[in-house]
């Protein structure tokens, strides 16, 4: 089993990411099926059914919790914000409950409002907030940046957009903050092996796995044209991963492809070429 090893990396299944639609315990059938470690959080199922219910599909299939995608959100309006901050410390306790330690978000590139040092000073304040709820519940915050230049043009104001730039965020933001690094932004950001070895980086909460076309230049790439992990050969995998177990990351790693053709297929065979690609990632680093 890839990722097996429980002091190790481990694969895990996010259907939502893949374009598959299934109950939590279908969800969950298939992932020990076709041979997952564990699974993305299903925040409606666990809400709906509490954790006890919950942990229950876990056990039976012998799948490990993956992360939460965080129900806040962060910059959006004030009132949206504080009702989203409200409702946190009920699903952080059911989430870790379950076995859940890591929650993450994106931050956005840009802004059409804010200047960067005040863009910083809104998130650093925003997710200080949350962090501490979390912590509560021994829960860390990855913060994913997002690589692509086409995203930024057209807005008035950059924002973080590198590793680096998401590490000194997420340190102003709290103890229990860090990265959710994703192999495509990476990529897009430059593909930099120092930007994988700066520090903090050591401080990886969460990962996505993908790959991108071919033929396309750096500042070309749209964020919503990806391929599969080890499709392409575009992304250095191998650095990626290789770079991961060398600090010792213990976390989910889940593949976020964006793929009409995968989102096409019939459940099934989408889990399985998922799982293939992951092997196939795998054996190349050497894991």
């Amino acid at each position: 089993m890839v990722g097996g090893d429980d002091a190790c990396m481990y694969t895990s299944f996010g259907p939502g990411a893949l374009g598959i639609d299934l109950s939590f315990p279908e969800a969950a059938a298939l992932a020990a099926d076709t041979g997952f470690d564990g699974i993305q959080v299903d925040l409606a199922f666990l809400r709906a059914h509490g954790p006890e219910e919950y942990r229950a599909v876990l056990d039976e299939h012998d799948l490990r919790t993956g992360s939460l995608s965080l129900p806040v959100d962060v910059a959006g309006d004030a009132d949206s914000f504080e009702d989203d901050l409200d409702a946190l410390p009920a699903i952080a306790a059911d989430a870790a409950a379950v076995g859940c330690s890591r929650t993450s978000t994106y931050v956005l590139s840009f802004s059409d409002e804010l200047p960067f040092e005040e863009n910083f000073a809104f998130h650093r304040e925003r997710l200080e907030r949350v962090a501490a709820v979390l912590a509560d519940h021994d829960m860390r915050l990855g913060l994913e940046f997002l690589g692509p230049q086409t995203l930024r043009e057209g807005h008035e104001y950059e924002f973080v957009h590198t590793v680096e730039g998401m590490v000194e965020l997420a340190e102003a933001a709290g103890e229990n903050v860090g990265l959710l690094l994703d192999a495509w932004h990476w990529h897009t950001a430059g593909g930099s092996v120092a930007a994988l070895e700066s520090p903090g980086t050591e401080d990886i909460v969460d990962v996505h796995v993908n790959d991108a076309p071919e033929g396309v230049a750096l500042a070309e790439y749209v964020d919503s044209e990806r391929a599969m992990p080890g499709e392409t050969g575009v992304v250095d995998i191998e650095t990626f991963l290789g770079q991961l177990d060398t600090i010792g990351y213990e976390g989910p790693v889940m593949v976020e492809p964006f793929s009409d053709e995968l989102s096409a297929m019939d459940p099934e065979p989408a889990a399985r070429r998922t799982m293939e690609s992951l092997e196939t990632i795998w054996e190349r680093a050497g894991l």
